[in-house]
């Protein structure tokens, strides 16, 4: 009976106000913040190859194929905070086998399955085929069983099947441009698409969400390579380095734009929810939304990007900027991620209270499974780099 006391006094003492009973207690917890955060990477590095790909902007070409090794090895991380969060996740083959072409959740499943494996996959298969059949013959051990094995038998070196490979791998890449926007921009439609929730419900969220996800994809692959040719003790191409700073520029101030409409157009509206949001946006979400989502997430990053278009210091100077203005858009998309989430879940149906989310260390929940999940894909990728390097690539018929 006193255990019963002490675990009711504890969500009480997490209530500000009035709020029905349900609302107590959040459903969606830290898992449900890192799930969308983790996409998002995903689709903004896989737009990142595309630049170079699809739309010729050559000078990325050395972070090619890094953006794509990124995205699948997040890509092959993104449900498992899904699986954390689920209390029963082993039933979720019944997604494949009982299709429900209404729900979106159900619809994600096959869109997760349809990236995966049709187009992240095929595509490095087909820019790395003639690298496997190159890498076989010299390699000794499970590399060589791994090279053998993945050529499918198909052991063809010459000019003719390296084209091939190429028109088809751009094939592939041009259906994942619209398939990564439907990766994430499916997560954005379901916040949106929530009307009894005036925190989520604007048609601009699947936009919104599309964008930071690019900004962080493209944040991450910059720092990434960074790092790599760090510990390679590699030069780092500056004139790739600042492309890809500057596209990120861009996009920040889109994805930035888009937020603040939205925000001018609550105000502007002042519907009955507005003063509820008010006090969230100054109170609760003080910190997390104007310090670390607007401040140094995305108003510091768009200071010196700036800067840096119409003023270029010294390399040293630069390669430091970018590196700090990485971090900073990559800590920003996360809160942004965050606020959605937990700003949704803060305020009372009844707009007359709020609740609290208290941050558990461990449990299923807790921050220590998000760092793992967080670290896992980065471990992949360190694998996926020593299996299939792109410093080793041949440059011999190149696209």
């Amino acid at each position: 009976m006193k255990e019963h006391y002490q675990h009711l006094y504890e969500i009480l003492s997490q209530v500000d106000g009035y709020i029905y009973p349900n609302e107590i207690e959040m459903n969606w917890g830290l898992m449900i913040v890192l799930y969308p955060y983790i996409t998002g990477l995903v689709a903004g590095a896989f737009i990142l190859a595309s630049l170079e790909r699809v739309f010729n902007v050559k000078v990325l070409r050395p972070t090619y194929h890094l953006a794509l090794l990124t995205a699948l090895s997040f890509l092959f991380v993104a449900t498992l905070p899904l699986v954390s969060h689920l209390t029963q996740p082993l039933h979720a083959y019944r997604i494949l086998i009982t299709p429900n072409p209404t729900s979106a959740m159900a619809i994600f499943g096959f869109v997760y399955l349809w990236y995966l494996m049709v187009v992240l996959l095929l595509e490095i298969w087909f820019d790395y085929r003639r690298d496997f059949v190159l890498w076989s013959k010299d390699s000794k051990g499970f590399k060589k069983f791994f090279y053998k094995t993945i050529t499918l038998g198909i052991n063809d070196t010459d000019e003719k099947s390296v084209k091939i490979d190429d028109k088809l791998g751009y094939i592939i890449t041009l259906i994942g441009i619209p398939s990564a926007f439907l990766l994430h921009g499916y997560v954005g439609f379901i916040f949106g698409s929530i009307k009894a929730n005036p925190w989520w419900s604007t048609v601009l969220m699947p936009v919104i969400f599309l964008f930071s996800a690019m900004v962080s994809g493209i944040a991450l692959v910059m720092v990434i390579y960074m790092i790599v040719n760090w510990v390679r003790r590699q030069a780092i191409d500056m004139v790739c380095l600042d492309t890809i700073a500057k596209y990120l520029f861009y996009i920040l101030i889109i994805a930035f734009a888009l937020e603040s409409l939205d925000q001018i157009h609550r105000f502007y509206e002042a519907e009955e929810s507005f003063d509820i949001i008010k006090i969230l946006v100054n109170g609760k979400l003080n910190l997390t939304l104007l310090g670390f989502q607007i401040t140094i997430g995305t108003i510091i990053p768009l200071a010196v990007l700036g800067l840096f278009q119409v003023y270029q210091p010294s390399e040293k100077l630069r390669k430091i900027a970018y590196f700090i203005v990485g971090l900073f858009v990559l800590f920003g998309i996360f809160f942004m991620r965050w606020n959605v989430v937990m700003g949704g879940q803060m305020f009372s149906k009844s707009f007359s209270g709020f609740t609290t989310y208290k941050i558990n260390i461990f449990g299923m929940e807790g921050t220590l499974m998000a760092t793992a999940w967080l670290v896992l894909p980065i471990l992949i990728l360190m694998f996926l780099l020593w299996l299939m390097p792109p410093w080793k690539k041949s440059t011999e018929y190149l696209h």
